[in-house]
């Protein structure tokens, strides 16, 4: 049977009465009828609640049975008997609606098993009435029956009413389905919802009731009614994972990092991959490892990745180097270039180099001539910093091992995990541990070798979980029915363990002895959690003022700074400082530094969720608002390096013209840094807020540039030929069709043409580079006609009409100015003229002019040198080559397609890399190396279809057909 219940009684919440006590049933006089005194009620919030409804069945024929004053004595003496089982649960009468009652269980104050409460309550109000039943059949011959509906689930709750009545309430879904639910009941039974059922099934029969369509929910639910309680706890298998001290009942995980980390001393660096689920225990398994290699005076490494930054590049690599640099907040330029010399003074990297490609990095200006300047591509910058960050952690290791960590990979920007792949490629080459810690949604990128070890966590047993709330209790012992307890309700998770057992402990059913703890009453009393979310909840409500400090500060991040969050905060300094040394002393804030300049951190990211989560949407817009000006005023160098950031805060703030304008500028800046990938990700945000704004032609401008730019982007960062890139330019093509001389119609025709070029889809591509000449000649804008005579010249080139060819490469190649067309190679990818050149060769050679056709080629292999652009060389090699394969030069078009290849490879030039394959395979087969050559075919036409690059394939499988001679199906297959 279930163990009694014995209960500290809470006075019942009866209707509330105005400020004077006054009876409504005069008219008050001049002073009672003054404006009301400005309140000053807590502000309301939003939580998850168990909902009950209450109401006596047939209480119209009893009103007719009875004499008013009679019905009252009944009424009342049924509100007083179900009152005091509702007590004896610590539930919270929020209302008594005639003879109904609405009941609240988890507010004001939640508890472990709100859920459970209610259905005890709903079990045993029924069997009260029942007992006062014996009395009303006596004294007035009547007897009563209930009937109550349960439900579970989120609502706000706060302060309701005016004119001196108010009242605490929830609103939501929640409470009306409960209601439905009591409707729907029998007469001295409780129904219940499929969630609360789910919450409860472990402690009562249940008996199933069937789908039931309830007025204004969506879909069918299926109901329950609760028959008694269980006679003994369930199984103990399958609750929800979270993490603790992974210490403590993690000894094979512990000894298996322990001997990789001895391999790693020896000089056979290791890669361990630690995954699990939220909560699970990876960072208490990191953080002993961190502490074992501190004991041995040794270095440790940690890149923490942020779920604000999973597309803001190089995010957690920045964070480190900063905080290893010691930047503080008030450090001007100047200051930070100095520590930035000193740090690098201290190793045996490049100076020069190594100070340009960091203070590009950390976004740090460098004075004119102090150091020179790198003439690099932005692809080739991005590889030697990534280069440099490499040879530093490399260096540490050469001096003593290392351990380096990778917190949170599931949130890792794309650069991070391209760097951290250079890392794991050389790992068995030095003295260094990598500890990557994930969730199971990410998925390792890099193939399983001999130095890469997975580790996966699980839920601890019986008797580690014991161990463990041992140790949190300091070795004391605990009263059996307390670990009996913590042992059913947390299932093997840690942190359900960590927290039920800590807030046990600090609560005053615990009473500290010499060599144990006694239980001073029953368990009942306190706020176990139940779930998570309950759990964090429970914390929250007893930190008083301190819990607006977690509210506050989990809207500012994970992380946060003491500045920060004094700035963003109703409450007064001393009372915010007073709120951080409780939230600290709970351990739900880790702290770092000392304040004003002190850095706290939430234990675990599923509390900081919680404490957002409870927040009113509307307390959450004006708090990310805050935040994001508060960076534009105090800031300014976030909004040059981390537009990113105040986008994320203005979209959540509702301020959608900024977050637009915020998106757009991460996304240019991550383009121009060839972070393209997270460019694509902010414009996407971008565009996705952007469909919030009334259509105006204002909004219609923006999005068209934001759609040019995200094909842009798509382009580099997938191909030219993928459908993503497509949609944006049609997107941006229609956009452009709603307003009069759209300054980037071009650059969308452009775009457009590039994709059905690219695809083959010929037809098209010339009627948009018709289009394309036509817009530029009535602009009369040589930097339009060039590209759009490029255009026409490639395209006729490949429907083979190599006259009209012939002549607008050749007019592209006329209207060519060094002074005032070389930049835009940089808004086309390759140098027109050397596009031009590069494809002319082609239809002079068609035509029957072989010597200006390779004067051509040459023209633009020289140009494309002079310039120093790679593309343009890269492109001008595969053209020579595929020019030398025409006039069946298999030793020249060899030399030429290794020499693109090997730029390609250097750059990330795939759509080049994949072309000079394929010649490069036919010059190897005409050579007499046909295995290898045909192999090389046969990969790159499968690339380029991969890529969507259907406009280089059939010559692809031509130059197949030609070399397969010794093999002529195969050569019929290609052609």
């Amino acid at each position: 049977e279930r163990a009694p219940v014995t209960l500290t009684k809470t006075p019942t919440n009866g209707p509330a009465e105005s400020p004077e006590g006054s009876s409504t049933d005069i008219l008050p006089d001049a002073s009672v009828l003054a404006p009301e005194p400005t309140r000053s009620a807590p502000e309301a919030e939003r939580r998850q609640l168990t909902v009950m409804f209450c109401d006596l069945v047939g209480s119209t024929d009893l009103s007719g049975k009875l004499d008013p004053e009679h019905l009252r004595e009944v009424v009342k003496a049924y509100q007083e008997t179900a009152a005091e089982v509702i007590q004896r649960y610590e539930g919270h009468i929020a209302q008594y609606l005639g003879d109904g009652l609405l009941i609240y269980f988890g507010f004001p104050m939640a508890h472990e098993d709100d859920a459970q409460r209610a259905v005890y309550t709903g079990l045993e109000i029924p069997e009260a009435i029942a007992a006062l039943n014996t009395l009303l059949k006596v004294d007035y011959g009547v007897q009563l029956a209930v009937r109550i509906g349960i439900h579970t689930g989120p609502v706000v709750v706060g302060e309701m009413g005016g004119g001196g009545r108010h009242e605490n309430l929830a609103l939501g879904e929640t409470p009306n389905i409960a209601a439905r639910l009591e409707g729907l009941a029998q007469a001295n039974t409780a129904v219940i919802s499929p969630v609360t059922a789910q919450l409860v099934q472990r402690s009562f029969i249940m008996e199933e009731l069937g789908p039931h369509v309830l007025k204004g929910v969506a879909g069918p639910m299926l109901l329950y009614t609760v028959v008694a309680p269980r006679t003994s706890d369930q199984d103990e298998d399958g609750a929800l994972t979270s993490g603790f001290d992974a210490l403590v009942g993690r000894d094979e995980e512990i000894g298996l990092l322990l001997r990789r980390w001895e391999q790693s001393k020896e000089g056979l660096g290791q890669v361990v991959l630690l995954s699990g689920e939220a909560g699970i225990g990876k960072s208490s398994l990191v953080h002993g490892l961190r502490d074992q290699v501190r004991q041995e005076g040794l270095t440790r490494i940690a890149f923490r990745c942020s779920p604000y930054h999973t597309n803001s590049a190089f995010y957690p690599i920045i964070e480190h180097v900063q905080r290893t640099l010691d930047w503080q907040p008030g450090d001007t330029a100047e200051t930070q270039l100095v520590k930035l010399e000193q740090w690098l003074g201290g190793t045996n990297l490049p100076l020069a180099e190594a100070m340009f490609l960091l203070a590009s990095l950390l976004s740090l200006p460098l004075p004119e001539g102090r150091y020179p300047t790198l003439t690099l591509s932005p692809q080739q910058q991005r590889q030697q910093t990534q280069d440099v960050l490499v040879a530093w952690v490399l260096e540490k290791a050469e001096r003593q091992a290392v351990l380096v960590v990778w917190e949170d990979l599931h949130w890792a920007d794309p650069s991070t995990l391209e760097t951290l792949g250079l890392f794991v490629d050389q790992a068995p080459t030095a003295t260094m541990l990598h500890v990557l810690t994930f969730r199971p949604e990410f998925e390792p990128p890099w193939p399983m070798r001999s130095h890469l070890t997975p580790i996966t966590l699980n839920r601890l047993e019986r008797p580690q979980v014991e161990g463990l709330v041992m140790r949190l209790a300091g070795g004391k012992t605990l009263p059996s029915e307390v670990v009996e307890h913590i042992v059913v309700k947390t299932d093997g998770v840690p942190l359900y363990v960590e927290e039920l057992t800590k807030m046990l402990l600090e609560s005053d059913l615990l009473r500290e002895e010499a060599e144990q703890y006694g239980l001073t009453g029953p368990l009942l009393m306190v706020a176990i959690p139940d779930t998570l979310q309950d759990s964090l909840m429970a914390r929250l409500d007893q930190m008083n003022t301190a819990k607006e400090v977690a509210q506050f500060g989990a809207v500012l991040g994970r992380e946060f700074t003491y500045e920060m969050l004094q700035a963003i905060s109703s409450q007064d300094e001393e009372t915010v400082q007073a709120g951080l040394v409780q939230l600290v002393k709970a351990e739900l804030l880790y702290q770092r530094g000392r304040l004003p300049r002190a850095r706290y951190l939430f234990k675990h990211a599923l509390i900081q969720d919680a404490a957002y989560a409870s927040l009113l949407r509307s307390t959450r817009q004006r708090v990310h608002q805050q935040i994001a000006q508060l960076f534009e005023a105090r800031f300014p160098e976030a909004v040059e390096t981390q537009p990113e950031l105040l986008a994320y805060h203005y979209t959540e703030a509702g301020r959608r013209e900024l977050a637009v304008a915020y998106w757009q500028r991460a996304g240019h800046r991550a383009n121009t840094g060839s972070a393209h990938q997270e460019a694509a990700s902010h414009l996407n945000n971008g565009l996705k807020v952007l469909t919030l704004l009334p259509e105006t032609p204002e909004r219609v401008d923006r999005e068209i540039a934001l759609q040019v730019a995200l094909g842009q982007a798509l382009m580099a960062a997938k191909g030219q030929g993928v459908p993503e890139v497509e949609r944006a330019f049609s997107q941006a093509l229609v956009l452009c069709q709603q307003v009069e001389e759209s300054p980037q119609l071009f650059s969308v025709l452009w775009g457009l043409w590039r994709f059905y070029f690219v695809g083959a889809n010929l037809r098209t591509a010339l009627e948009l580079g018709e289009e394309c000449l036509s817009l530029a000649q009535r602009a009369q804008d040589s930097g339009l006609l060039l590209p759009s005579h490029f255009a026409l010249g490639s395209t006729f080139y490949m429907l083979g009409e190599f006259a009209s060819a012939r002549s607008h490469l050749e007019q592209g190649v006329a209207l060519y100015d060094p002074f005032e067309h070389r930049e835009l190679a940089f808004s086309y990818g390759i140098d027109l003229k050397v596009w031009c050149l590069s494809y002319l060769a082609w239809p002079l050679w068609l035509l029957g002019y072989p010597e200006q056709a390779l004067r051509r080629s040459q023209e633009a292999l020289t140009l494309a040198q002079e310039l120093v652009h790679p593309l343009s060389l890269t492109g001008s090699l595969d053209y020579a080559a595929w020019l030398s394969q025409f006039r069946r030069e298999a030793p020249v078009a060899q030399k030429h397609a290794e020499a693109a290849i090997a730029l390609a490879r250097e750059h990330e030039f795939p759509q080049y890399e994949t072309l000079g394959m394929s010649l490069w395979g036919w010059a190897l087969a005409s050579q007499g190396q046909g295995d290898e050559g045909i192999a090389a075919l046969r990969q790159s036409t499968a690339d380029h279809l991969a890529a969507g690059a259907d406009i280089n394939r059939p010559y692809c499988l031509a130059m197949l057909a030609d070399v397969s001679m010794e093999e002529p199906e195969a050569g019929l297959v290609g052609l």
